[in-house]
């Protein structure tokens, strides 16, 4: 068996100092160097201190910016008392999926004390992606932006901004994150919510004790400012705006799109979009602003709004001090205003990137939540005496623990998974409505589905309502892929293939399937490896909900990747 053995120089690496950040150019881009200290640090928020995990003490983590065709290389250093692993967000990693970092998928986990070092080149990308802890919840705080400029000497697609600044969205909860996931674990019911939502680390002074923190962005009347929004949240899709200011989206994901203007974005955990604020309302302070999408029918949600504070320079007489314009924010179900901007999003067409027309795998996967059938008691704490399962197509994910996928299947290990991921659901029902009883509980299994390089694949991702009909942010791990159509219901293979968009179609690495509906995705399996295929929100992935495709070797300019590290984690 040959698996993914081929042969890529491995490059040497100096010793670095600790924290330190080294450039060296080299005729293909630069490559930087990063030490990344993964440890705890008390953190307060909300009149609370307890101890996070942290990168190099900051909350959220150090801001990567590189451009198109560097290289990084980051040693990461494990000082928690935590298994820890990091994913580099929508990168493809070609040829490199040893660093894509999803325990026991791509790795074992970084254990403490110990280190390992992630060595990718940035490929053909350009805009807004993030990294983030991929083990256990500890993405909840171990997060931070991943900025790609392009290549020095070209422009962005768009007119150039003043300034560019991250806007990093995410939850916090006053008690300890795996405590929390110990605790959904063993009750088998639902994680408590969050106590909050952030902008770069900081509720905003809705909320108790967070004024003094609250983030500031200030701006000169008349300048165009580039927030690059990304979604970090654990479990929670947000709606985001700035008080009286117009938006114009120019990328979402890292892919440039079309531009359009709007009040609002919805942003999907694991999501990115870029957006042009131009600073000409009078000048005074504005709230930036960010709540909860929810869609779960009876699933209870953080209901509290996180804000930040766009703050006019030439702002005169008492404005400074005064209270900020709060805007005015969608509705928690206005599933209306998610789906107006997702329909607006277009791609660019280019000759590097087309729709794949001829499809040579067709998959259907149903995606949604399930139960468990089990003994009441202090372990049956879910819906009526059960415990929450997740799936696609009946599937129940489960991850090795005795070696990851993609080591599997580079040292030919037996007994770690299999390649019959069911292509379609095994039983055709009802998807959306009243679905019978005797499939509300899946099936537990390591399945992976087998693609060979270059072959095409669409997938059709359904929603389910087992639970309840809910929007399923999926993510896929080293691709990039097309949404081709979305919609509500049941998909019609008969007549629903008439509306997809094979011109313009946006392109991402994370989709939101629409509540109680559908989204068909197209792209090409040109990146060996094993790559993950799942919900980003991390309370439906700790029960079940993903898959993984492997992508076997063949004949182009990725088909072979470097040997295992030498300092690659084991299990």
């Amino acid at each position: 068996m040959q698996g993914l053995k081929g042969g890529l120089l491995l490059i040497s690496i100096a010793a670095l100092l600790s924290f330190s950040v080294v450039t060296f150019a080299h005729p293909a881009g630069e490559t930087h160097y990063h030490d990344f200290v993964i440890e705890a640090k008390p953190v307060k928020r909300l009149c609370r201190t307890h101890n996070i995990i942290t990168v190099n003490g900051k909350f959220p983590g150090p801001t990567l910016n590189v451009r198109n065709g560097d290289t990084l290389v980051i040693k990461a250093t494990n000082r928690a008392r935590y298994n820890v692993t990091l994913h580099w967000h929508g990168i493809r990693q070609l040829g490199t999926p040893w660093a894509d970092g999803p325990e026991y998928v791509t790795q074992c986990p970084i254990q403490p004390g110990a280190t390992y070092t992630y060595r990718f080149t940035i490929i053909n990308q350009e805009g807004t992606l993030w990294w983030h802890a991929h083990s256990k919840w500890l993405r909840a705080t171990v997060y931070g932006a991943l900025v790609i400029r392009p290549k020095v000497g070209s422009p962005y697609p768009f007119p150039q901004p003043t300034r560019e600044v991250p806007i990093v969205l995410g939850e916090w909860w006053n008690r300890d994150i795996i405590s929390i996931l110990r605790q959904t674990i063993f009750t088998g019911a639902a994680p408590n919510v969050s106590d909050a939502y952030t902008i770069n680390g900081q509720p905003g002074d809705l909320y108790p004790c967070s004024s003094k923190g609250t983030f500031k962005i200030h701006v000169n009347s008349g300048e165009t400012v580039l927030l690059r929004v990304i979604n970090a949240a654990l479990n929670q899709q947000l709606f985001f705006t700035v008080a009286n200011h117009q938006l114009t989206v120019v990328a979402a994901d890292a892919v440039y799109h079309k531009q359009f203007a709007t009040r609002v974005i919805m942003v999907g955990p694991g999501q990115t979009t870029d957006v042009l604020l131009t600073a000409n309302q009078p000048p005074a302070r504005y709230y930036m602003a960010a709540r909860a999408y929810a869609t779960a029918q009876n699933a209870p949600f953080d209901n509290t709004t996180t804000t930040a504070i766009l703050e006019y320079n030439t702002a005169t007489g008492g404005s400074s001090a005064s209270r900020p314009l709060l805007p005015q924010l969608p509705a928690f179900n206005d599933t209306n205003t998610a789906t107006v901007f997702e329909n607006q999003l277009r791609s660019i067409p280019s000759v590097e990137s087309k729709v794949p027309l001829k499809i040579d795998h067709s998959l259907f996967f149903t995606v949604g939540l399930g139960f468990v059938n089990c003994n009441p008691g202090p372990r049956c704490q879910g819906p009526n005496n059960t415990r929450f399962a997740a799936s696609m197509n009946n599937v129940s994910f489960v991850l090795p623990r005795r070696a990851s996928l993609l080591q599997a299947y580079y040292n030919n290990i037996p007994g770690i998974f299999t390649t019959d991921f069911p292509p379609v659901p095994p039983v055709q029902f009802n998807y959306t409505g009243n679905v019978p009883r005797a499939l509300w509980q899946p099936r537990f299994g390591t399945k992976l589905y087998k693609l060979k390089f270059g072959e095409t694949v669409q997938i059709v991702l359904q929603d389910t309502g087992i639970f309840s009909t809910e929007d399923h942010p999926i993510h896929l791990h080293g691709y990039h892929f097309y949404v081709v159509a979305q919609g509500f219901g049941n998909f019609n293979p008969q007549t629903d293939p008439q509306r997809f968009n094979l011109f313009d179609p946006p392109s991402r690495n994370t989709i939101d399937v629409p509540v109680g509906g559908w989204a068909v995705i197209r792209f090409v399996a040109d990146n060996p490896g094993v790559w993950l295929f799942h919900c980003h929100i991390d309370a439906h992935l700790a029960w079940g909900l993903g898959m993984a495709f492997l992508v076997e070797n063949g004949i182009g300019e990725y088909e072979t990747v470097t040997p295992p590290p030498a300092d690659l984690p084991r299990c």
